[in-house]
């Protein structure tokens, strides 16, 4: 059984201002099988660590050249827009 991965560019936190680490790309594997509830804690979990790991790449030429060599399947999810809301200092005051 072949691991299924996700490649995706980290968003800007929206309660920050600054850019800083959303230029890096994350591999993360996906889940195989729904998690399930353990009937002592009541706690959702499952057997698949692959699921906790999480690998930071610069580009996303070296992401799918890894999970490429790693004969992973995957895909790429998009980085959302930067949507600029242009206004001047007197705008909130109207």
């Amino acid at each position: 059984m072949t691991k299924t991965a996700r490649i995706y560019q980290k968003p800007k936190n929206a309660m920050q201002s600054g850019r800083a680490r959303t230029t890096s790309w994350i591999l993360e594997f996906e889940p195989a099988r729904q998690q399930q509830a353990d009937p002592l804690t009541g706690w959702a979990g499952g057997d698949a660590t692959a699921t906790q790991l999480r690998m930071s790449f610069p580009t996303l030429e070296a992401a799918t050249g890894y999970a490429e060599r790693e004969g992973l399947a995957f895909h790429v999810i998009a980085a959302p827009e930067r949507k600029l809301k242009l206004q001047t200092y007197a705008d909130n005051f109207r």
